[in-house]
């Protein structure tokens, strides 16, 4: 099983996250305590967005995270997404058999954000997203791109979003977040006819 237990503390914050790329999201691990959403980061939209990346890429997640709220979200988004990385990147261990690319297109009304993953070891992202609202609820939109620039550095992965249209904010975030979980399902998958690393190089 593709599994990882990441626990990172600073001055700013405290996350955990579980990650199984191999359980499906609806899955009930027996670490789940009773009560306890799977998914708490003091930041409402921001919990929905991270179920939306479970769920639509269909692996068992589970993140615990408090911060400094009461200065602004930058440090508690920006940490889970290193923390999902550094998770992402130790479950996937030698990437032997992977697939190792993904890409997915999803609208939400009038918004449509393509997603386009390589599983390369080479962080790299290029975000478009135009965000027209600073703030959803006590969420600051801003640090969507942090998020994502995180996770992209730890984890190793090559990371495109972009929205190709759109006008509410609130959709363009949740097209990007549902087409980063498909497309790292893709990603991850195990092609059936690769036993090695799926590089000329012979490592990811």
């Amino acid at each position: 099983m593709r599994t990882a237990v990441i626990h990172r503390n600073t001055s700013e914050s405290q996350v955990s996250v579980r990650l199984n790329l191999d359980q499906s999201f609806e899955t009930q691990d027996p670490s789940d305590q009773p009560g306890v959403r799977r998914i708490s980061s003091g930041q409402p939209f921001l919990d929905h967005m991270l179920d939306q990346v479970g769920r639509h890429g269909n692996f068992y997640l589970n993140i615990q995270a408090r911060g400094d709220l009461e200065i602004d979200s930058h440090h508690t988004t920006e940490d889970i997404g290193l923390s999902l990385g550094l998770a992402l990147k130790a479950a996937l261990g030698e990437r032997r058999g992977l697939v190792r690319y993904g890409a997915a297109l999803v609208p939400l009304d009038e918004a449509l954000c393509r997603v386009v993953i390589d599983l390369s070891g080479r962080p790299f992202l290029y975000s478009e997203l135009t965000l027209s609202a600073p703030v959803l609820g006590s969420f600051e939109t801003e640090t969507v791109n942090e998020f994502y620039r995180a996770l992209a550095n730890t984890s190793g992965m090559t990371l495109h979003v972009e929205c190709l249209h759109g006008v509410n904010t609130h959709h363009i975030i949740e097209a990007s977040f549902k087409a980063f979980g498909r497309a790292l399902r893709q990603a991850v998958a195990l092609d059936p006819g690769v036993s090695g690393i799926p590089s000329t190089k012979g490592l990811l």
